[in-house]
Formats: structure tokens, C-alpha cells, sequence
């Protein structure tokens, strides 16, 4: 389980004396509870790893959005921080599909529904996305749906 290997990893960190991955692992964690608390489940039962996945991707782009906006606002330290704190988080998820990989998927989906014009793309996009489930990003999709009907 995910969340298993998260707060052994946050245990190791304290014993390191590593601050900054300690604090990033509480976050998930507490995120965690409140993930379980909004299935109306006990914050002391288990997340399944689908929904532990989804929130550590939440939080992976929270820190992305957070970088660029401090990046933006010419706070490189704090940038700096969110960029080290994404990177603690991304060692969490699979690793995700690329382009080529995503676009035999696409093209049998796009196969099976008998899309054929850009008015479809949405249905499409929702297909592919449906049986990727997690394993690829939006906009690598998106990338690849629009090419196949353009």
C-alpha cells in the first residue's frame, strides 16, 4: 500500500533529520485523512492506492501551480521549494505513459466509437481516458486525440 510506504519513508526522514521531506509527507498524509473523511470513512482506515494515487497527484499539481506563481511573483526561494517538494511527491506515482504509447489506445478507441470529425474529440478524450485511468497525463492525451483527427 501506498500509504504504507509513505509513512515509512516520513519515519525514515525524521530520523534523517530531512525537514523538508518530512513536511511534504505529513501534507500527504493529512490530505490522506481528509480524503478518507470525505468518503465518510474513519481517518484511521485504509486508503485504497487509486484514491492515495489521485491525491498524491492533486498535491503534485498544487506544487506545479505554486511554483509558477511564485516564479511569476519572483520568489525563487519559494519556487525552489515547491519544485523540491514536487519531486519528493512524483517518486510516489507510476511512472506514466508517453505519446507513443498512448496513441494505439487512441486509435482503437477512435476505431470502436467511429469517430471521425473534431465535433467528437470530447467522447473520444473521455474514452481514452477511461481506460488509461491514471496511467497517462491529460494533456499528452489531448495531444494525441488531436492529432488523430486533425
Amino acid at each position: 500500500m501506498i500509504t504504507d510506504t509513505i509513512k515509512t519513508d516520513m519515519v525514515s526522514a525524521m530520523k534523517e533529520r530531512n525537514a523538508e521531506k518530512v513536511q511534504t509527507l505529513r501534507s500527504v498524509m493529512a490530505a490522506f485523512t481528509n480524503e478518507l473523511v470525505a468518503h465518510k470513512l474513519k481517518p484511521t482506515d485504509q486508503l485504497p492506492d487509486e484514491d492515495a494515487l489521485a491525491v498524491i497527484r492533486r498535491a503534485v499539481k498544487q506544487r506545479e501551480e505554486a511554483r509558477e506563481q511564485f516564479a511569476i511573483a519572483g520568489r525563487d526561494e519559494l519556487a525552489e521549494k515547491e519544485a523540491r517538494e514536487k519531486m519528493i511527491l512524483e517518486t510516489y506515482l507510476p511512472q506514466m505513459m508517453s505519446q507513443e504509447e498512448i496513441r494505439p489506445v487512441a486509435e482503437k478507441k477512435k476505431e470502436e466509437l467511429g469517430v471521425t470529425d473534431k465535433k467528437d474529440m470530447g467522447r473520444l478524450m473521455g474514452a481514452v481516458m477511461g481506460e488509461l485511468k491514471g496511467k497517462a497525463d491529460g494533456g499528452d492525451v489531448k495531444t494525441v486525440v488531436e492529432s488523430l483527427l486533425s
